[in-house]
């Protein structure tokens, strides 16, 4: 049964992963991979995505870049990573899918009996026998964002990982970096596309310029186990390990609170222990709901945290404490004279209301700091509550978490 064209074009850019697997990637999956690629494939405007380390996102720009190459003959393609030496590693994979088994039978139907031959493969650029363009240009170049663009036209601009660790540490490279961006805008042909791949590090890194995003964290890929991820949150800093895991900033000075607790699986270590609710009436302030008991070998917590006000989450906080057997919980009335508690009390919750007169700042550095080396965490803590507590400083913006988690730690202290 012969194969149309047609059906061999969908083929490579419907199921590239298959293609891909085929070309020794067998990490890649339909999701979120195959997504990913059939957005950089049959998308239409620039794109954006930005996922954490490990997730295979270079992998599928390359095996993009390689299928465009194929498929869009007469399409001139720039890429461009930090430096030089960056980009070398990209077009060397690009050159090894192109020569790879796979990619030369499909080819081969795709043009009648001969599959694409790489004319030209150099440590910069790459040019196909299936070349159909009156520009002279090749087909694909690659530079570092140190090179010059100018006079540079592409139909089809890929960068990959052009905002890294030093846009982190340096005003001056964040600002070479964005002026590179805003020049790609020059660069690219009318009608034609920028898809960018890569990890934000500071808010005002090019990621800040770059197209609303496509996300994928850690928590969302179903690339890492739960045990993964907490070895890897163990390895490295908080801030390091937001902005290349969760794809969030949180600061790397003055935050108090530099460890990342052990996680614990048995839910039972929490049985007949206390709550502490810090409830969100509107604004940008969240929901927190701190649960935890004492140990001997040291405080257990499970944390929760929730963007939106407290009546839209009333029936899961009390399910939270039900479940993991949490009472009474503790409940500050300074705001809402009490309307809460007898609230959560008529849903028979048993609830221990109290007037809050110590400092915020000064009740987290003092109770919760002195307590934190000993802390373990309940598996399935909220991400978000605890990067509120790694990220916390005198001057953060949002401290509900820590607030919680402070206010409980003193409260298992003075039962």
């Amino acid at each position: 049964m012969s194969v149309s064209r047609r059906d061999l074009f969908r083929f490579l850019t419907l199921h590239a992963v298959s293609i891909g697997k085929q070309c020794g990637f067998t990490l890649l999956r339909e999701e979120p991979h195959g997504a990913w690629l059939r957005a950089m494939l049959l998308g239409r405007g620039d794109f954006t995505l930005l996922a954490h380390r490990g997730s295979c996102k270079t992998t599928c720009l390359s095996l993009a870049l390689a299928i465009t190459l194929c498929t869009r003959p007469s399409r001139n393609l720039l890429f461009l990573r930090k430096t030089d030496r960056d980009v070398e590693e990209v077009l060397r994979q690009v050159h090894r899918i192109l020569v790879s088994g796979a990619m030369q039978a499909v080819t081969a139907e795709l043009y009648g009996g001969d599959p694409v031959r790489v004319l030209r493969a150099t440590a910069h650029d790459l040019d196909c026998d299936c070349r159909f363009t009156p520009r002279g240009a090749v087909q694909l170049h690659g530079q570092g964002i140190g090179g010059s663009l100018t006079g540079r036209h592409a139909d089809l601009i890929f960068t990959d990982d052009i905002v890294n660790l030093k846009d982190r540490l340096s005003a001056a490279e964040r600002f070479r970096t964005r002026q590179v961006w805003m020049e790609l805008q020059n660069v690219r042909n009318p009608g034609g596309r920028i898809l960018s791949t890569g990890t934000p590090w500071h808010p005002e890194d090019a990621v800040s310029l770059m197209p609303a995003p496509l996300r994928c964290d850690c928590h969302q890929s179903g690339l890492l186990t739960e045990e993964q991820i907490e070895a890897l949150r163990r390895s490295m800093e908080p801030s390091l390990f937001a902005a290349n895991y969760e794809l969030r900033h949180i600061p790397s000075v003055g935050n108090l609170f530099r460890t990342v607790p052990a996680f614990v699986a048995d839910p039972g270590l929490l049985a007949d222990g206390l709550a502490h609710l810090d409830a969100s009436y509107g604004g940008s302030d969240a929901t927190a709901l701190t649960l935890g008991a004492r140990t001997a070998e040291g405080p257990v917590l499970y944390g929760r945290l929730w963007r939106c006000h407290v009546d839209n989450v009333l029936e899961e906080i009390l399910a939270e404490c039900r479940r993991l057997r949490c009472e009474p919980l503790w409940l500050e009335v300074n705001g809402d004279k009490g309307y809460l508690a007898r609230l959560l009390r008529e849903k028979g919750l048993a609830v221990h209301p109290y007037t809050e007169r110590m400092n915020k700042h000064l009740k987290i550095a003092t109770w919760l700091r002195e307590a934190w080396p000993t802390v373990r965490l309940l598996r399935g803590t909220d991400p978000e509550w605890l990067e509120q507590i790694l990220g916390y400083t005198e001057s953060a913006e949002h401290d509900d978490a820590p607030d919680s988690a402070a206010s409980l730690i003193r409260a298992m202290r003075r039962k």
